[in-house]
């Protein structure tokens, strides 16, 4: 039984100041693209924008855990925050006195870069600001706010954009990141110095060395693990990020406001998720995650049969819909209990660059996959890609089964 409260001074900072930087940072990654999408009128360049600006969040967050492992993890936050608040001031400014589109990626790809820096730091200060035996239930909390503001950021930037423009979304997002950073200011995290031998690149190419050769050496069952999360977002993940829309839109022939409500949904999916994790908290076992990973495969193949012929439009979007949200709900409740076992089992000295790792090595089988299923959605039909990924993401989950059994039990086989 916990008998320490998990919302301590400390913790309750950093999940404050997470609600008000991720919100700036959705409200203004929602409305920049769109901006730029409304000034050309190119899908194909928003789209070409949109994917190089994932490439600096992949490069960085490696460079974000050895930071987080070297430095103070509230100065990191801070002065991210700062950062970012001055970045965004400076395209304020810059706005209709420079070209449109490389000013656009040029901050995109910051603002991505920055996001990827950022986030092992976050990860890193949740053992050291919450007991072992909350780890799952303050993992759940972070999760949470992050589903939140990705949820409500896209709502409210859409109201600011359609009603005002983008200027008041800029000034509403400068604040935010200047109030959170003001905020994490008054954090106190936990921090033991590390000595810097040699240069910055040599400090930065030994230690991301450090955190490969512990994966490696000492728990390969990550490594392991890393592989599952990256196919499954191959197989699956990036099945739904692409088939849901041209399920909703093209397939069943419904409005764009039947496809907001189902993205509303596995937002609201990934909230309920973080909620029901976080009341479970330590109940939860990553024994069962297989399991997780096959009810996830299933939402998948009940979309696909959502959208075989004779089904009805109204039926089968609301099929989709429900899925959306169960697949959400499933995926945010393993993740979470994931990196409180990831956490648990890594040095602290090591923590940021090995969830860095780990994020990097996952994230990376998305985009590849989109673009693989956005050529199989052109000439197949959606219900047999759909069913396909399903069974693909099905292998997966058989053969994720022995690994979270390992990872569960703390061994590094």
């Amino acid at each position: 039984m916990e008998t320490t409260s998990l919302f301590r001074r400390d913790f309750t900072l950093v999940v404050i100041g997470q609600i008000i930087s991720l919100f700036g940072n959705a409200i203004v990654r929602f409305a920049l693209p769109l901006y730029l999408l409304r000034q050309t009128g190119s899908a194909a360049l928003f789209g070409a924008v949109g994917a190089a600006a994932f490439i600096p969040a992949v490069l960085c967050s490696p460079i974000g855990g050895v930071a987080a492992d070297r430095i103070n993890k509230k100065t990191i936050m801070a002065a991210l925050d700062f950062f970012t608040a001055g970045l965004i001031l400076l395209f304020a400014l810059l706005l209709e006195r420079t070209p449109l589109v490389p000013l656009t990626a040029a901050c995109l790809m910051l603002l991505y870069g920055i996001a990827g820096a950022y986030q092992p730091a976050v990860q890193a200060s949740i053992p050291l600001l919450a007991e072992p035996e909350q780890l799952t239930s303050a993992n759940a909390v972070i999760n949470m706010v992050q589903t939140l503001s990705g949820l409500l950021g896209p709502v409210v930037g859409g109201v600011l954009f359609g009603a005002f423009g983008i200027r008041p979304i800029l000034w509403v997002s400068i604040g935010c990141f200047f109030l959170s950073a003001v905020m994490e200011l008054f954090i106190r995290i936990p921090h033991r110095p590390q000595e810097a031998a040699g240069s910055v690149l040599s400090t930065v190419r030994r230690d991301l060395g450090d955190g490969w050769r512990f994966i490696r050496r000492q728990r390969p069952v990550f490594l392991s693990a890393m592989l599952v999360l990256a196919l499954f977002n191959l197989v699956l993940s990036a099945a739904l990020i692409v088939g849901i829309p041209v399920a909703v839109v093209q397939v069943l022939n419904m409005s764009d406001s039947r496809l907001g409500i189902t993205q509303g949904a596995m937002g609201l999916g990934g909230l309920f998720g973080g909620v029901l994790t976080a009341f479970l908290g330590a109940r939860l076992r990553l024994r069962r995650g297989g399991l997780v990973l096959l009810a996830a495969s299933l939402t998948a193949a009940v979309m696909g049969l959502a959208l075989l012929p004779g089904v009805s439009p109204s039926a089968g979007w609301w099929a989709v819909t429900a899925m959306s949200f169960a697949v959400m709900v499933l995926s945010t409740m393993l993740v979470v209990v994931l990196s409180a076992a990831v956490q648990s089992q890594t040095p602290p000295d090591l923590l940021g660059k090995v969830m860095a790792f780990i994020m990097a090595v996952s994230n990376c089988a998305s985009p590849l996959g989109q673009a693989v299923y956005g050529a199989l959605f052109e000439g197949c039909p959606a219900w047999a890609v759909l069913l396909g990924a399903a069974a693909a993401a099905a292998l997966t989950a058989v053969y994720s089964g022995r690994v979270f059994r390992a990872l569960d039990s703390g061994s590094a086989a």
